[in-house]
Protein backbone atom coordinates (compact mmCIF):
# COMPACT_ATOMS: atom_id res chain seq x y z
CA UNK A 1 0.00 0.00 0.00
CA UNK A 2 1.04 3.32 -0.88
CA UNK A 3 0.62 6.73 0.45
CA UNK A 4 -0.20 10.41 -1.48
CA UNK A 5 -0.82 13.17 0.62
CA UNK A 6 -2.20 16.49 -1.29
CA UNK A 7 -3.86 19.67 -0.11
CA UNK A 8 -7.12 18.53 -1.55
CA UNK A 9 -8.25 15.38 -2.67
CA UNK A 10 -11.62 15.53 -4.80
CA UNK A 11 -13.66 11.89 -5.19
CA UNK A 12 -15.03 12.37 -8.94
CA UNK A 13 -14.23 14.37 -11.83
CA UNK A 14 -17.70 15.52 -13.42
CA UNK A 15 -18.94 19.03 -13.42
CA UNK A 16 -18.23 19.91 -9.80
CA UNK A 17 -15.40 17.50 -9.11
CA UNK A 18 -13.20 18.92 -11.99
CA UNK A 19 -14.03 22.92 -11.09
CA UNK A 20 -12.95 22.51 -7.31
CA UNK A 21 -10.04 20.54 -8.83
CA UNK A 22 -9.19 23.72 -11.40
CA UNK A 23 -10.07 26.18 -8.71
CA UNK A 24 -8.32 24.81 -5.66
CA UNK A 25 -5.03 24.53 -7.87
CA UNK A 26 -5.14 27.71 -9.29
CA UNK A 27 -5.19 28.91 -5.56
CA UNK A 28 -2.26 26.89 -4.63
CA UNK A 29 -2.99 24.01 -3.59
CA UNK A 30 -1.94 20.43 -4.52
CA UNK A 31 -5.00 18.36 -5.89
CA UNK A 32 -5.41 14.46 -6.77
CA UNK A 33 -8.82 14.02 -8.54
CA UNK A 34 -9.57 10.88 -8.18
CA UNK A 35 -12.75 9.21 -11.73
CA UNK A 36 -13.35 5.77 -12.33
CA UNK A 37 -14.26 6.85 -15.94
CA UNK A 38 -12.74 9.64 -17.60
CA UNK A 39 -12.54 13.27 -16.15
CA UNK A 40 -16.03 15.14 -17.34
CA UNK A 41 -18.66 13.04 -15.91
CA UNK A 42 -21.66 12.45 -17.36
CA UNK A 43 -22.37 16.14 -18.29
CA UNK A 44 -19.83 16.16 -21.07
CA UNK A 45 -19.41 12.07 -22.33
CA UNK A 46 -23.21 10.97 -21.82
CA UNK A 47 -25.51 14.08 -21.02
CA UNK A 48 -24.87 17.30 -21.46
CA UNK A 49 -22.79 17.73 -24.34
CA UNK A 50 -24.04 14.92 -26.43
CA UNK A 51 -27.90 15.02 -25.54
CA UNK A 52 -27.28 19.25 -26.89
CA UNK A 53 -25.13 17.84 -30.07
CA UNK A 54 -27.99 15.44 -30.93
CA UNK A 55 -30.86 18.23 -30.29
CA UNK A 56 -28.70 20.48 -32.74
CA UNK A 57 -28.75 17.80 -35.58
CA UNK A 58 -32.48 17.44 -34.95
CA UNK A 59 -32.94 21.23 -35.26
CA UNK A 60 -30.90 20.79 -39.10
CA UNK A 61 -33.39 18.22 -39.84
CA UNK A 62 -36.35 20.16 -39.37
CA UNK A 63 -34.45 23.61 -41.26
CA UNK A 64 -34.10 21.36 -44.10
CA UNK A 65 -37.70 20.20 -43.96
CA UNK A 66 -38.86 23.64 -43.96
CA UNK A 67 -36.27 24.64 -46.39
CA UNK A 68 -38.94 25.93 -48.59
CA UNK A 69 -41.42 28.18 -46.30
CA UNK A 70 -38.08 30.62 -46.89
CA UNK A 71 -37.50 30.10 -51.03
CA UNK A 72 -34.45 27.60 -50.00
CA UNK A 73 -34.88 24.26 -52.07
CA UNK A 74 -33.47 21.75 -50.27
CA UNK A 75 -35.18 18.11 -49.72
CA UNK A 76 -34.25 16.19 -46.36
CA UNK A 77 -33.43 12.40 -47.80
CA UNK A 78 -33.34 10.59 -43.99
CA UNK A 79 -31.21 10.50 -41.12
CA UNK A 80 -27.79 8.60 -40.92
CA UNK A 81 -27.61 7.74 -37.59
CA UNK A 82 -23.88 6.71 -37.76
CA UNK A 83 -23.44 10.16 -39.11
CA UNK A 84 -24.83 11.51 -36.57
CA UNK A 85 -23.11 9.34 -34.17
CA UNK A 86 -19.71 10.97 -35.74
CA UNK A 87 -20.61 14.38 -35.08
CA UNK A 88 -21.74 13.75 -31.43
CA UNK A 89 -18.48 11.51 -30.61
CA UNK A 90 -16.32 14.03 -32.36
CA UNK A 91 -17.91 16.99 -30.48
CA UNK A 92 -17.31 14.90 -27.14
CA UNK A 93 -13.61 14.11 -28.06
CA UNK A 94 -13.01 17.78 -28.29
CA UNK A 95 -14.27 18.84 -26.03
CA UNK A 96 -12.51 15.84 -23.25
CA UNK A 97 -9.02 16.80 -24.63
CA UNK A 98 -9.31 20.39 -24.34
CA UNK A 99 -10.69 19.50 -20.74
CA UNK A 100 -7.67 16.99 -19.92
CA UNK A 101 -4.81 19.44 -21.36
CA UNK A 102 -6.16 22.25 -18.96
CA UNK A 103 -5.89 19.92 -16.07
CA UNK A 104 -2.78 18.71 -16.89
CA UNK A 105 -1.95 22.10 -17.21
CA UNK A 106 -2.70 23.02 -14.11
CA UNK A 107 -0.72 20.54 -12.50
CA UNK A 108 -3.51 18.04 -11.42
CA UNK A 109 -2.55 14.47 -10.18
CA UNK A 110 -5.60 12.58 -12.08
CA UNK A 111 -6.21 9.21 -10.58
CA UNK A 112 -7.69 6.56 -12.99
CA UNK A 113 -9.68 4.21 -11.08
CA UNK A 114 -12.41 3.68 -8.15
CA UNK A 115 -12.07 5.37 -4.93
CA UNK A 116 -13.56 4.71 -1.66
CA UNK A 117 -13.75 7.12 1.66
CA UNK A 118 -12.29 5.53 4.27
CA UNK A 119 -13.26 5.98 8.16
CA UNK A 120 -9.88 8.23 8.61
CA UNK A 121 -11.26 10.37 5.62
CA UNK A 122 -8.56 8.89 3.14
CA UNK A 123 -9.18 7.47 -0.38
CA UNK A 124 -8.73 4.16 -1.40
CA UNK A 125 -7.76 3.39 -4.94
CA UNK A 126 -7.00 0.46 -5.24
CA UNK A 127 -4.00 -0.07 -3.37
CA UNK A 128 -2.86 3.42 -3.07
CA UNK A 129 -4.19 5.80 -0.22
CA UNK A 130 -4.79 9.55 -1.16
CA UNK A 131 -4.84 11.92 1.70
CA UNK A 132 -6.25 15.44 1.70
CA UNK A 133 -6.21 17.93 4.07
CA UNK A 134 -9.50 19.09 2.42
CA UNK A 135 -11.98 15.60 0.81
CA UNK A 136 -14.35 16.85 -1.70
CA UNK A 137 -16.94 14.08 -2.90
CA UNK A 138 -18.47 14.42 -6.11
CA UNK A 139 -19.98 11.61 -7.33
CA UNK A 140 -22.39 12.24 -9.18
CA UNK A 141 -25.58 10.68 -10.36
CA UNK A 142 -27.03 7.46 -11.95
CA UNK A 143 -30.41 7.40 -14.30
CA UNK A 144 -33.38 5.90 -11.96
CA UNK A 145 -36.02 4.03 -12.93
CA UNK A 146 -39.03 2.68 -11.01
CA UNK A 147 -39.75 0.12 -8.96
CA UNK A 148 -40.42 -3.35 -11.14
CA UNK A 149 -39.18 -1.46 -14.07
CA UNK A 150 -35.94 -3.35 -15.51
CA UNK A 151 -33.63 -1.56 -17.99
CA UNK A 152 -32.32 -3.40 -20.78
CA UNK A 153 -33.38 -5.00 -24.20
CA UNK A 154 -35.85 -2.41 -25.81
CA UNK A 155 -36.10 -1.03 -22.28
CA UNK A 156 -33.61 2.23 -22.63
CA UNK A 157 -31.74 5.17 -20.21
CA UNK A 158 -30.62 8.43 -21.80
CA UNK A 159 -27.41 7.00 -21.80
CA UNK A 160 -28.31 3.82 -23.61
CA UNK A 161 -30.98 5.67 -25.94
CA UNK A 162 -27.68 8.06 -26.60
CA UNK A 163 -26.11 5.00 -28.40
CA UNK A 164 -28.87 4.15 -30.36
CA UNK A 165 -27.55 2.83 -33.74
CA UNK A 166 -31.12 3.29 -34.92
CA UNK A 167 -33.74 5.74 -35.60
CA UNK A 168 -36.65 4.23 -33.97
CA UNK A 169 -40.41 3.90 -35.24
CA UNK A 170 -42.26 4.39 -32.45
CA UNK A 171 -40.59 5.32 -29.50
CA UNK A 172 -42.20 6.13 -25.96
CA UNK A 173 -40.35 8.31 -23.30
CA UNK A 174 -41.62 7.71 -19.25
CA UNK A 175 -41.33 11.25 -17.93
CA UNK A 176 -41.96 14.53 -18.90
CA UNK A 177 -39.49 16.43 -17.40
CA UNK A 178 -36.16 17.99 -18.82
CA UNK A 179 -34.62 14.35 -20.37
CA UNK A 180 -37.90 13.23 -21.42
CA UNK A 181 -38.95 16.21 -23.45
CA UNK A 182 -35.70 16.77 -25.24
CA UNK A 183 -35.04 12.97 -26.40
CA UNK A 184 -39.01 13.89 -27.71
CA UNK A 185 -38.07 16.13 -29.61
CA UNK A 186 -34.88 14.81 -31.07
CA UNK A 187 -36.88 11.20 -31.91
CA UNK A 188 -39.37 13.59 -33.62
CA UNK A 189 -37.54 15.75 -35.61
CA UNK A 190 -35.88 12.49 -36.50
CA UNK A 191 -39.01 11.47 -37.94
CA UNK A 192 -40.06 8.73 -35.05
CA UNK A 193 -43.85 8.84 -33.55
CA UNK A 194 -42.95 9.88 -29.95
CA UNK A 195 -45.51 9.45 -27.19
CA UNK A 196 -44.86 11.01 -23.93
CA UNK A 197 -46.02 9.28 -20.33
CA UNK A 198 -46.09 11.51 -17.34
CA UNK A 199 -48.09 11.22 -13.75
CA UNK A 200 -48.06 14.72 -13.24
CA UNK A 201 -50.88 16.62 -14.89
CA UNK A 202 -48.05 19.01 -17.07
CA UNK A 203 -44.96 18.30 -19.32
CA UNK A 204 -41.88 19.71 -17.31
CA UNK A 205 -43.49 20.14 -14.04
CA UNK A 206 -40.90 22.11 -12.46
CA UNK A 207 -41.64 24.99 -14.69
CA UNK A 208 -44.23 27.73 -14.51
CA UNK A 209 -47.51 26.48 -15.54
CA UNK A 210 -47.71 28.78 -18.75
CA UNK A 211 -44.71 27.13 -19.85
CA UNK A 212 -45.65 24.11 -19.61
CA UNK A 213 -48.85 24.43 -21.24
CA UNK A 214 -46.89 26.48 -24.05
CA UNK A 215 -45.05 23.33 -24.31
CA UNK A 216 -48.04 20.77 -24.86
CA UNK A 217 -49.28 22.96 -27.53
CA UNK A 218 -46.00 23.17 -28.99
CA UNK A 219 -45.29 18.90 -28.99
CA UNK A 220 -49.27 19.16 -30.06
CA UNK A 221 -48.58 20.65 -33.21
CA UNK A 222 -45.20 18.67 -33.88
CA UNK A 223 -47.41 15.48 -33.50
CA UNK A 224 -45.91 14.41 -30.24
CA UNK A 225 -48.06 12.75 -28.03
CA UNK A 226 -48.41 12.77 -24.42
CA UNK A 227 -50.22 11.18 -21.90
CA UNK A 228 -50.69 13.11 -19.01
CA UNK A 229 -51.87 12.26 -15.05
CA UNK A 230 -51.71 8.96 -14.43
CA UNK A 231 -48.97 6.79 -13.38
CA UNK A 232 -47.05 4.04 -15.05
CA UNK A 233 -47.89 0.44 -13.59
CA UNK A 234 -46.12 -2.26 -16.00
CA UNK A 235 -44.20 -2.61 -18.84
CA UNK A 236 -43.35 -5.92 -20.86
CA UNK A 237 -40.99 -6.72 -23.97
CA UNK A 238 -40.55 -8.77 -26.64
CA UNK A 239 -37.93 -9.31 -29.62
CA UNK A 240 -39.83 -6.41 -31.64
CA UNK A 241 -41.33 -4.24 -29.19
CA UNK A 242 -42.21 -2.88 -25.60
CA UNK A 243 -46.08 -1.82 -24.10
CA UNK A 244 -46.44 -0.02 -21.06
CA UNK A 245 -49.51 -0.19 -19.24
CA UNK A 246 -51.05 2.70 -17.19
CA UNK A 247 -52.60 2.58 -13.87
CA UNK A 248 -56.27 3.31 -15.63
CA UNK A 249 -55.31 0.43 -17.84
CA UNK A 250 -54.83 2.37 -21.04
CA UNK A 251 -51.53 0.80 -23.29
CA UNK A 252 -49.30 2.08 -25.48
CA UNK A 253 -46.66 0.06 -27.84
CA UNK A 254 -43.40 1.16 -29.57
CA UNK A 255 -40.00 -0.26 -30.29
CA UNK A 256 -38.18 1.53 -27.94
CA UNK A 257 -38.80 2.91 -24.04
CA UNK A 258 -36.72 5.54 -22.77
CA UNK A 259 -36.61 5.86 -18.63
CA UNK A 260 -36.44 8.97 -17.72
CA UNK A 261 -37.87 9.20 -14.37
CA UNK A 262 -34.95 11.50 -12.88
CA UNK A 263 -31.32 10.83 -11.63
CA UNK A 264 -30.30 9.60 -8.03
CA UNK A 265 -27.47 10.50 -5.55
CA UNK A 266 -24.25 8.26 -6.39
CA UNK A 267 -23.50 7.71 -2.58
CA UNK A 268 -23.94 3.66 -1.86
CA UNK A 269 -21.42 1.63 -1.47
CA UNK A 270 -18.40 4.35 -1.25
CA UNK A 271 -17.94 4.47 2.46
CA UNK A 272 -19.35 7.60 3.22
CA UNK A 273 -21.77 6.64 5.74
CA UNK A 274 -18.60 5.12 7.73
CA UNK A 275 -16.76 7.83 7.60
CA UNK A 276 -19.34 9.65 9.18
CA UNK A 277 -21.13 11.41 6.24
CA UNK A 278 -24.66 11.76 6.69
CA UNK A 279 -27.19 10.80 4.09
CA UNK A 280 -30.54 11.39 3.55
CA UNK A 281 -32.51 9.36 1.05
CA UNK A 282 -28.88 8.70 -0.62
CA UNK A 283 -28.18 12.71 -0.78
CA UNK A 284 -25.26 13.98 1.11
CA UNK A 285 -26.41 16.78 4.12
CA UNK A 286 -24.72 19.81 3.58
CA UNK A 287 -24.74 22.75 5.53
CA UNK A 288 -24.98 26.13 3.37
CA UNK A 289 -21.56 26.24 2.99
CA UNK A 290 -21.28 22.64 1.42
CA UNK A 291 -19.56 21.08 4.42
CA UNK A 292 -20.63 17.76 5.88
CA UNK A 293 -20.60 16.71 9.10
CA UNK A 294 -17.45 15.61 9.33
CA UNK A 295 -14.70 17.89 9.12
CA UNK A 296 -12.82 19.24 6.14
CA UNK A 297 -15.33 16.40 3.93
CA UNK A 298 -17.28 19.05 1.26
CA UNK A 299 -19.77 17.85 -0.70
CA UNK A 300 -20.64 19.58 -4.39
CA UNK A 301 -22.90 18.64 -7.06
CA UNK A 302 -26.13 16.17 -7.68
CA UNK A 303 -25.41 14.36 -4.49
CA UNK A 304 -26.35 17.50 -2.51
CA UNK A 305 -30.11 17.70 -2.52
CA UNK A 306 -30.90 20.12 -5.03
CA UNK A 307 -31.36 21.22 -8.95
CA UNK A 308 -29.43 18.26 -10.63
CA UNK A 309 -27.42 20.83 -12.46
CA UNK A 310 -23.99 20.89 -14.12
CA UNK A 311 -23.48 24.59 -13.90
CA UNK A 312 -24.69 24.37 -10.52
CA UNK A 313 -22.14 21.43 -9.69
CA UNK A 314 -19.77 23.95 -11.33
CA UNK A 315 -20.36 26.55 -8.97
CA UNK A 316 -20.31 24.40 -5.43
CA UNK A 317 -16.98 23.28 -7.88
CA UNK A 318 -15.30 26.44 -7.33
CA UNK A 319 -16.78 27.73 -4.16
CA UNK A 320 -15.53 24.69 -1.97
CA UNK A 321 -12.31 25.20 -3.57
CA UNK A 322 -12.81 28.80 -2.45
CA UNK A 323 -13.31 28.12 1.23
CA UNK A 324 -11.13 25.68 1.30
CA UNK A 325 -7.94 28.24 0.53
CA UNK A 326 -9.46 30.64 3.11
CA UNK A 327 -11.96 33.23 0.72
CA UNK A 328 -15.46 33.34 1.18
CA UNK A 329 -17.81 32.97 -1.77
CA UNK A 330 -21.04 34.39 -1.89
CA UNK A 331 -23.49 31.19 -1.60
CA UNK A 332 -26.08 30.99 -4.62
CA UNK A 333 -29.60 29.78 -3.90
CA UNK A 334 -31.00 27.15 -6.24
CA UNK A 335 -33.85 29.94 -7.18
CA UNK A 336 -30.94 31.90 -8.70
CA UNK A 337 -29.88 28.82 -10.74
CA UNK A 338 -30.98 29.70 -14.33
CA UNK A 339 -32.98 26.45 -15.81
CA UNK A 340 -32.85 25.38 -19.55
CA UNK A 341 -34.75 22.72 -21.59
CA UNK A 342 -33.23 22.56 -25.17
CA UNK A 343 -36.68 20.57 -26.96
CA UNK A 344 -37.45 22.35 -29.74
CA UNK A 345 -38.82 25.01 -28.35
CA UNK A 346 -36.85 25.59 -25.32
CA UNK A 347 -38.12 26.56 -21.87
CA UNK A 348 -36.06 28.54 -19.71
CA UNK A 349 -36.21 30.02 -16.45
CA UNK A 350 -34.73 31.23 -12.89
CA UNK A 351 -36.55 32.93 -10.16
CA UNK A 352 -40.20 31.52 -8.94
CA UNK A 353 -43.17 30.30 -10.40
CA UNK A 354 -45.86 32.69 -10.43
CA UNK A 355 -47.88 30.39 -8.45
CA UNK A 356 -45.34 29.75 -5.97
CA UNK A 357 -44.95 33.28 -5.17
CA UNK A 358 -48.67 34.03 -5.20
CA UNK A 359 -48.31 31.12 -2.20
CA UNK A 360 -45.43 32.96 -0.81
CA UNK A 361 -46.54 36.76 -0.43
CA UNK A 362 -50.50 36.36 -1.00
CA UNK A 363 -52.21 37.05 -4.88
CA UNK A 364 -52.13 40.72 -3.84
CA UNK A 365 -48.41 41.61 -3.37
CA UNK A 366 -47.52 39.77 -6.88
CA UNK A 367 -47.65 41.21 -10.36
CA UNK A 368 -46.61 39.21 -13.86
CA UNK A 369 -47.04 40.23 -17.30
CA UNK A 370 -47.02 37.74 -20.68
CA UNK A 371 -45.44 38.80 -23.75
CA UNK A 372 -45.68 36.32 -26.87
CA UNK A 373 -43.36 36.07 -28.97
CA UNK A 374 -45.48 36.89 -32.47
CA UNK A 375 -44.61 40.09 -31.33
CA UNK A 376 -41.28 39.70 -31.43
CA UNK A 377 -39.32 40.17 -35.26
CA UNK A 378 -36.31 38.16 -35.11
CA UNK A 379 -39.04 35.00 -33.45
CA UNK A 380 -41.27 35.86 -36.54
CA UNK A 381 -38.03 35.08 -38.93
CA UNK A 382 -36.74 32.33 -37.15
CA UNK A 383 -40.46 30.73 -37.26
CA UNK A 384 -40.91 30.05 -33.32
CA UNK A 385 -43.83 30.60 -31.13
CA UNK A 386 -43.22 30.91 -27.40
CA UNK A 387 -43.74 33.21 -24.71
CA UNK A 388 -41.94 35.43 -21.93
CA UNK A 389 -43.39 35.86 -18.91
CA UNK A 390 -41.80 38.12 -15.94
CA UNK A 391 -43.28 37.94 -12.35
CA UNK A 392 -42.82 40.93 -10.01
CA UNK A 393 -43.35 42.13 -6.35
CA UNK A 394 -45.81 44.96 -6.44
CA UNK A 395 -43.93 48.09 -6.46
CA UNK A 396 -40.78 45.59 -5.86
CA UNK A 397 -38.15 43.56 -7.46
CA UNK A 398 -38.22 40.99 -10.38
CA UNK A 399 -38.64 37.36 -8.48
CA UNK A 400 -39.32 35.21 -11.92
CA UNK A 401 -38.13 34.63 -15.17
CA UNK A 402 -39.81 32.30 -17.51
CA UNK A 403 -39.19 31.87 -21.48
CA UNK A 404 -40.39 29.78 -23.67
CA UNK A 405 -39.29 29.14 -27.64
CA UNK A 406 -36.27 28.47 -29.86
CA UNK A 407 -33.48 29.91 -28.49
CA UNK A 408 -34.38 31.52 -25.61
CA UNK A 409 -32.43 29.72 -23.47
CA UNK A 410 -29.76 32.13 -24.57
CA UNK A 411 -31.65 34.79 -22.93
CA UNK A 412 -31.78 33.75 -19.91
CA UNK A 413 -28.59 35.16 -18.23
CA UNK A 414 -30.76 38.45 -18.30
CA UNK A 415 -33.08 36.89 -16.35
CA UNK A 416 -30.57 36.08 -13.58
CA UNK A 417 -29.16 39.68 -13.29
CA UNK A 418 -32.79 41.05 -12.76
CA UNK A 419 -33.63 38.04 -9.94
CA UNK A 420 -29.92 37.86 -7.97
CA UNK A 421 -29.81 41.61 -8.24
CA UNK A 422 -33.11 42.07 -7.39
CA UNK A 423 -33.84 44.50 -9.98
CA UNK A 424 -37.37 46.85 -10.41
CA UNK A 425 -38.77 46.75 -13.59
CA UNK A 426 -38.52 50.22 -13.50
CA UNK A 427 -34.81 50.14 -13.11
CA UNK A 428 -34.69 47.48 -16.68
CA UNK A 429 -37.08 49.31 -18.50
CA UNK A 430 -34.28 52.48 -19.83
CA UNK A 431 -31.90 49.65 -20.79
CA UNK A 432 -32.29 49.21 -24.74
CA UNK A 433 -32.31 45.87 -26.16
CA UNK A 434 -30.83 45.57 -29.95
CA UNK A 435 -33.40 45.34 -32.81
CA UNK A 436 -33.80 43.10 -34.21
CA UNK A 437 -33.81 40.22 -31.67
CA UNK A 438 -35.73 37.90 -29.21
CA UNK A 439 -33.85 39.70 -26.24
CA UNK A 440 -36.57 42.61 -27.27
CA UNK A 441 -39.39 40.60 -25.86
CA UNK A 442 -38.11 39.98 -22.50
CA UNK A 443 -37.35 44.15 -22.61
CA UNK A 444 -40.98 44.27 -23.64
CA UNK A 445 -42.18 42.25 -20.31
CA UNK A 446 -40.19 44.75 -18.14
CA UNK A 447 -41.16 47.50 -19.48
CA UNK A 448 -45.26 46.83 -19.42
CA UNK A 449 -44.44 45.54 -15.87
CA UNK A 450 -42.67 49.40 -15.21
CA UNK A 451 -46.26 50.92 -16.60
CA UNK A 452 -45.01 51.55 -19.90
CA UNK A 453 -45.61 49.27 -22.72
CA UNK A 454 -44.48 49.65 -26.26
CA UNK A 455 -45.89 47.10 -28.62
CA UNK A 456 -48.16 45.74 -25.72
CA UNK A 457 -51.10 46.60 -25.20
Amino acid sequence: MTTHTFDVVVLGGGSGGYAAALRASELGKSVALVEKDKVGGTCLHRGCIPTKALLHAAEVAEHVRDAASVGVTATLDGIDPAGVRAYREGIVAKKFKGLEGLVKARGITTVAGFGRLNADRSISVGDDVYVGADVVLATGSYSRSLPGLEIGGRILTSEQALALDVIPERVLVLGGGVIGVEFASVWRSFGSEVTIVEALPHLVPNEDIAMSKGLERAFRRRGIQYSLGVRFQTASQDENSVTVTLEDGKEFTADYLLVAVGRGPVTADLGFEEAGVKLDRGFVTVDQDLRTGVPGVWAVGDIVPGLQLAHRGFQQGIAVAERIAGLSPVNVPDSQIPKVTYSSPEVASVGVTEDAAVTEHGADAVASYEYNLAGNGKSEIIGTSGLVKVVRLKDGPVIGVHLLGDRVGELITEGQLAVAWEAHPEDIAPLIHAHPTQSEALGEAFLALAGKPLHAL
